[in-house]
């Protein structure tokens, strides 16, 4: 769940509620508020409470809603019990922000969160390089019952799963692009990038992938590249990779008469340009999706 802001930067729950409601009608049945692409780190502790209210209250009782939480155990301790009085469904830990980490003392920071809720977890593994031994006892706290994998590394998935308890969920968290791969190595489900604003295209080829149809998967993974690549670039006078990674998928929610809205710094809006590409992929995307899906 992307969160929209209106010009002045204030959260429009009105348009969140819609987005929440559109998607659930189509069909999509997981949900995950306050996190990465919720642009969790411009959001104060409330905010991200009253966001995730904002989703649980718009989706029926049937959707499975997560939330984000991280920080410091005390700011994530405080941020769960929050959650908890919302409802959530499952909490998904950040990654480790601190520029130093150390696998056990990470390790003893997902225990700690698990002893303070009785809600189930879900690490989110990005940023860093762990060892298939960490992945294996990560998935053996008791309340862990999933990791969101995001690391472009399909042999390190496959010795995690077969090293892992075997009750725990494994998702790419790579979106689309990687499903296919990593869903041969273990994972049973990804998290969303064009299927944000095109669900169709998500839960087509999470039918193609359950039923094991290999070509089709792949053909509905490559109409998601082109939009995904753009994702990934700097956007202009800047040397960052992924920086415009959020305010174009707004724009697909845009284009897809959803609700994106602005962004808040450090991200910036897409420039004309990159408004202007967003819209002919977006048109590409359209054609595909006719001719693979419907």
């Amino acid at each position: 769940m992307l969160t929209p802001f209106d010009d002045d930067l204030e959260i429009q729950h009105d348009k969140l509620e819609a987005n929440a409601k559109s998607l659930s009608g189509d069909g999509i049945s997981s949900f995950l508020a306050a996190a990465n692409i919720s642009e969790y780190h411009s959001l104060t502790q409330q905010e991200r409470v009253d966001v995730t209210e904002t989703s649980v209250e718009a989706l029926p009782d049937s959707a499975c809603v997560l939330a984000g939480v991280g920080g410091s155990t005390k700011a994530a301790t405080e941020l769960m019990d929050a959650y908890d009085r919302v409802g959530v469904d499952a909490m998904m830990v950040m990654p480790p922000d601190h520029t130093y980490v150390h696998e056990r003392g990470l390790i003893r920071y997902y225990e700690k969160l698990d002893a303070a809720t009785d809600t189930p977890l879900v690490p989110y593994v990005r940023g860093f390089d762990p060892s298939v031994s960490f992945l294996r006892d990560l998935s053996r706290i008791e309340g862990v019952v999933g990791v969101k994998y995001a690391i472009e590394d399909p042999v390190k998935l496959g010795s995690a799963v077969a090293a892992a308890d075997d009750d725990v969920v494994w998702v790419d968290g790579l979106a689309e692009p990687f499903a296919v791969s990593f869903w041969n190595e273990g994972i049973e489900g990804f998290s969303a990038g064009v299927s944000n604003f095109r669900p169709e295209i998500g839960l087509a080829l999470f039918d193609a992938l359950a039923a094991e149809n290999w070509e089709r998967a792949r053909e509905i993974r490559d109409l998601t590249l082109p939009f995904q690549a753009l994702r990934g670039e700097t956007g202009q006078d800047n040397d960052l990779p992924g920086a415009i990674s959020v305010p174009v998928v707004k724009k697909g929610l845009e284009l897809a008469g959803l609700h994106g809205g602005s962004v808040r710094e450090p991200i910036r809006s897409l420039s004309a340009e990159d408004e202007r590409r967003a819209e002919e992929l977006y048109e590409e995307l359209d054609d595909g999706i006719a001719r693979v899906i419907d």
